[in-house]
């Protein structure tokens, strides 16, 4: 009998009586039985657990909420940052059509017989030796072949070399077909201008047959010479070079062209303008003012030089 309790079973009936001690005491305290006590205990760290779980999700709920709303709000601020870009570009196209008219309307009061009408670029053609536009105006706006195309600030573009109802093609400057004469503004030398067929220097024009003797000199302005399609005066180019051609008789020029013809947006097609022509009678010359469709053929004022006719004068 002396071995019926050993000494851990006598500590787990001390352990026992102490609780049972402990939830009597706690049980007359809070009111609460002891079996209600005991559950409790026994399922407090699962409450615990299901605490944290349920903190755990009212965060992720908090952090989607949360990011939904920013996803939505990121949404209107492109938006807005969207509308902003799409004014900003209408304002800076606003603004380049105003430089435009203004330009434009300075040209026409520069040179008042001219009758005008704009066209915008709607595409472009680019070769080896070939160099064309197309506008978005034709015929029905009295736009007919072998008219001239300028910049709003007199700069020779090109000439139109076909046209529909509500199109028209124009060859530019650049092209290797197309041959303007010329004029050296500041000294007189006459000669042909001519694109696209200058090795490495494919942006730039050629001025051809210019006096052995001429003196050309940088930056040096070029201008057309006048005749039936291109009115005197419209600035084509500005000398960046110049030398002997191979027969070694006469200089040419390397040109700048005035006009960017890889950026313009918009040309002026002269339909009419007026010029100086020649009369003559059994007694007398004078000198008279004409009005000169672009396609029509009329005598023009000569020059002192006799140059190679081109393509288009």
């Amino acid at each position: 009998m002396r071995n019926l309790f050993t000494t851990r079973v006598k500590v787990i009936l001390v352990i026992a009586a102490l609780l049972t001690a402990g939830l009597a005491i706690l049980s007359g305290v809070t009111n609460v039985t002891v079996p209600d006590l005991i559950v409790q205990g026994v399922l407090a760290p699962f409450r615990a657990a299901g605490t944290a779980l349920t903190s755990a999700a009212e965060k992720y709920y908090g952090y989607m909420f949360r990011y939904e709303a920013l996803a939505a709000q990121n949404e209107v601020l492109e938006e807005r940052i969207a509308q902003m870009e799409d004014v900003a570009r209408q304002a800076d196209s606003v603004s380049r059509e105003n430089e435009r008219l203004r330009a434009a309307l300075g040209l026409k009061e520069t040179h008042e017989s001219y009758v005008l009408v704009d066209a915008y670029i709607i595409g472009w053609s680019s070769t080896d030796w070939e160099n064309t536009l197309t506008i978005n105006r034709g015929t029905s706006a009295g736009i007919q072949e072998n008219m001239c195309a300028i910049t709003a600030n007199g700069e020779v573009v090109g000439l139109v070399t076909a046209a529909g109802p509500n199109w028209a093609e124009v060859t530019t400057v650049l092209d290797s077909t197309l041959e303007i004469s010329g004029t050296i503004s500041t000294s007189g030398y006459n000669g042909m201008v001519r694109g696209g067929y200058v090795d490495g220097h494919e942006t730039l024009l050629q001025m051809n047959y210019l006096p052995s003797s001429a003196i050309i000199r940088n930056q040096d302005q070029v201008v057309t010479s006048g005749s039936t399609v291109y009115p005197r005066g419209l600035i084509m180019g500005y000398v960046v070079d110049a030398g002997f051609e191979e027969t070694g008789v006469a200089k040419f020029a390397l040109l700048d062209p005035a006009a960017e013809i890889s950026s313009l947006e918009q040309v002026f097609i002269i339909t009419q303008y007026t010029t100086d022509v020649v009369t003559s009678s059994d007694t007398e010359t004078q000198s008279t003012e004409a009005t000169v469709p672009a396609t029509q053929t009329t005598p023009v004022e000569t020059t002192a030089a006799t140059l190679p006719q081109g393509n288009v004068g």
